[in-house]
């Protein structure tokens, strides 16, 4: 069969089976469409956080990332690791504990006050939005590749399908929907790699392949060193992309930044107890590592097959253009693949020198690219393009939801509304969840300038406004509500400042306080690291300002005692 029609099968049945689960475990109240009724099986919500956790960013960008970066990239697999290790730690059991359906009201029942609601779901709104707009990119190019139709017809495509499920199910669809994901999106990362590992070095599992050798003898990583070297890259082993302060400041903005998605923490609501929490996030831990240990093989093997492919160090032997194979021609057309004939010669001349001619290579091609670059079977290469879907689709899912809920929950029935009756605020979910459907939408159609960093982005603004909100709220019985307030303020407000400044925005450089200074003035720290710069300065503010108000009332003491009690 060929490969566009394979795809096709295997994409129409993911989305049959999505659809199906949505209209079998439709919620029927709002506790189902929040928490899915809290009762769902630690595994179960495990394997639903790993998919909602592993989004197009995971899936696509991460192992492209490495792929380029080599030894820089591994800040990303340190840092959304090690936030889980946070969550897990620090936040799940006791928000878990204190029985709330969403973030933003918890942090209301903490610091006794609807402004610091507010003022928290406008904090969800905006880390949330930045990272949605990630993944709608990533369903449009996933379709507009495997699909053959444009990238507004594959996002418009992804769209539906992403409201029939999302809208009809809640939380409680999306989770058994996002179980079915983990499953086909961890089948189609890791049988590529094995066939890939076992075609290169011999050895099925990539974790091992990585460290092994080819059929000349030479280790694979060793012989990538030479290559790329060759080609005037950095060594792929030691590669300096971060200077150490970044590595520091990046990897933890990641780690705090996941403990602090709105998205992710919701998932332990939906569970029957603390020890479930816990039992859920150490099951989360396992599902991802499976995709997380693997992603560095197959960026390594990525980046050797597309250097063995079409780079020589040596021009005589350099691909002819005209010989180029189906893969290349296939991604030329998606305008992630250029190539420009500088010298006309006719050949495809590759390297960090003046003389490339690859004037483009997307990272974000790297994985969906493999399998074709490999030559491996249409229906492995098929699977690949249904798991990219289902990662980017998993996610935005759980990002819509939590977007959703903070609007019909927090804001309408926690603030303006509170006679509201159940019935209605399951309708108005609903329509907030098209709502936000439609948004994110228009952001995919109308990425901003800043696009292509949204995803670090949004765990810099998740890192600055909520984490140390719901730390402080956990761990200090004097933290009161002014403090809480003025940090949630301060540390997305110094963050979204630096990025603006950092890209360039008119009406920031014009300023005469901004306008002079250099892309990364704060002691060389990039944008997408500052979230744990905002998180300091989050701390810091909520502190000065809580020594100047009335402690909290006693009966909030109370309930950091009862939440903390084992």
């Amino acid at each position: 069969m060929e490969l566009q029609n394979l795809t096709l099968l295997i994409v129409g049945i993911t989305f049959a089976i999505y659809i199906f689960i949505a209209f079998w475990a439709r919620a029927k109240n709002t506790n189902e469409f929040y928490i899915a009724g809290g009762d769902i099986h630690p595994i179960a919500n495990g394997m639903a956080t790993a998919a909602d956790w592993m989004s197009a960013a995971s899936f696509i960008s991460m192992a492209g990332l490495i792929s380029f970066f080599g030894y820089g990239g591994s800040v990303f697999l340190m840092g959304w690791t090690g936030g889980y290790v946070l969550l897990a730690l620090l936040l799940a059991p006791y928000l878990r504990k204190h029985g709330s359906f969403t973030v933003p009201e918890f942090i209301s029942d903490r610091y006794y006050s609807k402004t610091a609601r507010v003022v928290a779901v406008v904090c969800l709104i905006i880390a949330s939005v930045t990272y949605v707009i990630g993944q709608m990119k990533g369903i449009g190019v996933a379709f507009s590749r495997f699909l053959e139709v444009d990238y507004d017809q594959g996002l418009s495509i992804g769209m539906i399908i992403v409201f029939i499920y999302a809208v009809m199910g809640g939380m409680k669809g999306i989770t058994y929907t996002q179980i079915a994901q983990y499953v086909i999106m961890i089948i189609a990362y890791t049988i590529p790699a094995i066939f890939i590992s076992f075609m290169l070095t011999g050895n099925p599992i990539p974790q091992i392949g990585l460290g092994s050798q080819l059929s000349d003898g030479t280790y694979l990583l060793d012989k990538l060193d030479k290559i790329v070297s060759d080609l005037g890259f950095y060594e792929y082993t030691t590669s300096p992309r971060l200077s150490l302060v970044n590595m520091f400041f990046y990897t933890l903005s990641l780690m705090i930044g996941t403990a602090g998605l709105p998205h992710v923490i919701m998932r332990f609501f939906t569970v029957p107890s603390v020890k479930a929490a816990r039992s859920s996030a150490g099951w989360a831990l396992v599902f991802i590592a499976v995709l997380y240990t693997t992603a560095p093989a197959v960026a390594a093997m990525a980046r050797y097959n597309l250097l063995i492919t079409i780079e020589q160090p040596n021009m005589e032997e350099n691909l002819a253009y005209e010989k180029r194979p189906s893969w290349f021609k296939n991604w030329e057309k998606t305008g992630l693949l250029k190539f420009e004939d500088k010298n006309q010669d006719g050949l495809i001349q590759y390297n960090n020198f003046e003389s490339n001619e690859m004037i483009k290579v997307d990272r974000d091609i790297m994985v969906l690219a493999n399998p074709e670059i490999a030559k491996l079977p249409n229906w492995v290469i098929a699977l690949v393009a249904a798991g990219g879907i289902a990662a980017a689709l998993s996610t935005a899912a759980g990002l819509l939801l939590a977007i959703a809920s903070s609007i019909s929950h927090d804001l309408l029935k926690g603030v303006f509304m509170p006679n509201i009756s159940e019935k209605n605020e399951l309708r108005a979910s609903r329509f907030a969840m098209a709502i936000s459907i439609a948004v994110a939408g228009y952001f995919g159609f109308n990425p901003p300038d800043f696009a292509a960093g949204t995803v670090a982005l949004a765990f810099g603004l998740a890192a600055s406004s909520i984490f140390p909100a719901l730390m402080m709220g956990i761990f200090s019985k004097s933290m009161n509500k002014e403090g809480a307030i003025a940090g949630m303020l301060a540390g997305i407000s110094v963050t979204l400042l630096y990025v603006f400044q950092h890209k360039g925005f008119m009406f920031i450089q014009s300023t005469a306080y901004l306008g002079n200074m250099e892309p990364n003035w704060f002691f060389g720290i990039e944008p997408n690291a500052f979230g744990s710069i905002g998180a300091i300065f989050n701390f810091l503010v909520a502190y000065l300002v809580c020594r100047k108000y009335s402690p909290p009332p006693p009966i909030v003491a109370e309930m950091i005692i009862k939440i903390r009690r084992p």
